[in-house]
């Protein structure tokens, strides 16, 4: 019996002092953890500082019953009910009792409310009995951040994200930059396998990420968004993209990228084409042919080309105007403004047939042969046909580059070549960031970058802007001519190279290039005599009997940015002419708002409109007008036909 019971006291002491502290450290390791506090990930700001993105603390609410004093829940169980009918609706009797069944039944992790954001989650700490805390209030609070979109889905390929569906745009660049410090905090297990915090406070506090500011303006982002969604809705085209680029500083104002979804229902930011998507240009790359011929002084402007009757033949090879009959012989200042294929191609031919490496100099020179080299992923490369390059080289490479053919660029690389012949020849980077900050203080600023600072004479550069104005005062872009504002640019229209496929019918098609895809495209700058801003727009497969060329598709969309441009965003300088001509459009102006004074006495439906056109035409009625949402009016607080009374205030929500 001795020996039995100084067995069991040896037992004891060795638990207890030898293997005590391993048994101890394994209850801990059961019952208490660290859990991880989430930083808040850096905000992401337009130029103008309005949020593109930023991250929102979401709260799910818990009560601990059985930790509460059955006297204390007694004495205040009905006013928190009533809190929590203000905060959370439904009436005090209903809340008094789940809690009542919750206390009687000792829950431990009792669902409050889900999903409260933090203003909330703060005025529900101070409620009855939660501002006892944790243990002697049961107040559970369960925290973690969403990322948000204030302007909703515009330009959220280029905002981008970081997260499980990869690293894009911005904020996948800024991924390391942006996520801040994790804080921790002790949590004990309780029971059902649930988990609450030890006490009120945390053991390491979380460290919010770092901020960026964009060159995105919001208003122009607006603008440039819905111009280019309604062109694809029009022509039912696959996808599209615009960008606004700023002249003088390369900051990237506007950036849309919009593509079918799956239903094919409509279009979202699908993929950043303005950046990824590699493509023959067609005419849009003429400009480069023909300023490459005129700044190596083959020709003026003035040399006459015979484009015979629209067609010719190069080594078995149609090359062909898309105007039936062709121009006859015209000047080359011609060729460009009508698009001549036929002239482009004999002009490029003859001259740099010898030695087609001195127009692959020239296209090296213009931005063309490498990618940009964004700090966001997935740019595309190009591809330049050269003649080093014996297996790819063939003996029409050079004639069918010349009409942008057989060359594979992105938007964003025209554009920026475009942008330079804008910027009296000094090509600059385009860039999407301003400055990064750390906690309000600016950390780093992002200044222009000089990637060629003169890519031709300014004798060439200023007949090309004078033949890029004229294109749209009498050339295939004359559909787009104003007489109040100046623009100048340049229309393309490519045919789609398809590989083999099956067409709707199951039958086999070769490769080739397709009479029924198309891609339309226009790229120019504006004003045209002090350019602030170059523009691009790219539309894939519009469908064929509604319209397909550049001037027809794309070009409008230039005109509405570059119009809505002028008239929201103060350009620094207006020509003298512009003063002249608006004089009739302000007699015409205030006709109309004597017009709607006069006639307007029910209050009209904008439903549909643009918040931008909506919110004008009420203001000009007297109204006082609220906005939520971003795009088009889906519902007005003031009913069509009800009486219009001025200084009444009527709120809209877009779409």
């Amino acid at each position: 019996m001795a020996l039995f019971l100084f067995a069991v006291i040896f037992k004891v002491i060795h638990l207890q002092y030898v293997k005590g502290e391993q048994y101890r450290k394994l209850a801990m390791d059961l019952t208490v953890r660290q859990d991880t506090i989430y930083a808040n990930k850096g905000n992401v700001y337009a130029a103008d500082g309005n949020l593109l993105a930023t991250s929102m603390s979401k709260f799910n609410i818990y009560m601990d019953l059985e930790t509460v004093n059955s006297q204390i829940f007694e004495d205040n169980f009905i006013e928190l009910s009533n809190e929590l009918s203000k905060m959370l609706g439904g009436s005090s009797s209903y809340h008094q009792k789940r809690l009542r069944n919750a206390k009687n039944k000792k829950r431990r992790y009792f669902l409050i409310a889900r999903n409260i954001g933090y203003t909330d989650y703060l005025k529900m700490k101070k409620f009855p009995i939660f501002k006892l805390g944790v243990y002697k209030g049961g107040f559970i609070a369960k925290h973690r951040t969403e990322r948000a979109h204030p302007i909703g889905k515009i330009a959220e390929r280029t905002i981008g994200y970081d997260d499980f569906r990869g690293e894009a745009g911005i904020e996948g660049a800024f991924a390391d930059y942006m996520q801040g410090q994790n804080g921790l905090r002790w949590e004990q297990k309780i029971a059902k396998n649930q988990w609450k915090p030890i006490s009120d406070y945390n053991e390491k506090e979380p460290v919010d990420g770092h901020d960026i500011i964009t060159t995105i303006d919001v208003n122009i982002q607006d603008i440039t968004h819905h111009a280019l969604l309604a062109q694809l809705e029009k022509f039912e085209a696959d996808h599209g993209c615009a960008v606004v680029m700023e002249t003088a500083t390369g900051e990237i104002k506007a950036i849309s990228n919009l593509g079918r979804n799956n239903s094919n229902t409509g279009y979202y930011e699908k993929r950043n084409y303005a950046v990824w998507e590699s493509h023959e240009p067609g005419s849009t790359f003429k400009l480069a042919s023909l300023m490459a011929i005129l700044d190596d002084k083959k020709i003026d402007t003035a040399t006459v080309v015979d484009t015979e009757r629209g067609r010719i033949f190069i080594h078995g090879s149609k090359v062909e105007d898309s105007h039936r009959g062709g121009y006859g012989k015209i000047s080359a200042a011609r060729v460009f403004e009508v698009s001549s294929n036929v002239g482009i191609v004999k002009l490029i031919k003859k001259h740099y047939d010898a030695k087609p490496e001195k127009f692959i100099q020239k296209l090296e020179d213009y931005g063309f042969t490498k990618p940009i080299g964004f700090q966001i992923k997935g740019e595309g490369k190009p591809y330049i046909p050269n003649p080093k390059d014996k297996k790819r080289w063939n003996k029409i490479s050079l004639e069918w580059m010349s009409w942008g053919y057989g060359v594979s660029v992105t938007p964003m690389q025209t554009l920026m070549f475009y942008n330079a012949v804008a910027n009296n020849g000094v090509m600059v980077k385009p860039r999407f960031i301003k400055e990064l900050r750390k906690q309000d203080k600016t950390e780093k600023v992002f200044e222009t970058t000089i990637v060629n600072p003169k890519i031709a004479s300014d004798v060439t550069l200023k007949k090309i802007r004078k033949i890029m104005e004229n294109v749209v005062v009498k050339g295939t872009a004359d559909n787009i001519y104003s007489p109040n504002f100046s623009m100048a640019g340049k229309t393309g229209t490519a045919k789609k190279f398809l590989p083999k496929h099956k067409d709707e019918n199951g039958k086999i098609v070769r490769a080739g290039y397709s009479n029924k895809h198309y891609v339309a495209s226009f790229a120019g700058f504006f004003p045209a005599d002090t350019p602030k801003y170059s523009c691009i727009v790219v539309v894939h497969d519009p469908k064929k009997e509604k319209g397909y060329y550049g001037a027809t598709v794309a070009g409008p969309v230039f005109k509405e940015i570059a119009q809505k441009i002028y008239t929201t965003t103060p350009i620094d300088k207006q020509s003298v002419e512009d003063e002249i001509d608006f004089e009739e459009v302000e007699k015409e102006y205030i006709k109309y708002d004597n017009y709607l004074r006069k006639n307007y006495t029910v209050i009209p439906s904008v439903k549909g409109m643009t918040g931008m056109d909506a919110l004008a035409l009420l203001e000009n009625l007297g109204l006082k007008v609220k906005v939520s949402g971003t795009g088009k009016v889906k519902h007005q607080s003031l009913k069509k036909g009800e009486r219009l009374v001025k200084g009444k205030v009527i709120t809209l929500k877009l779409s």
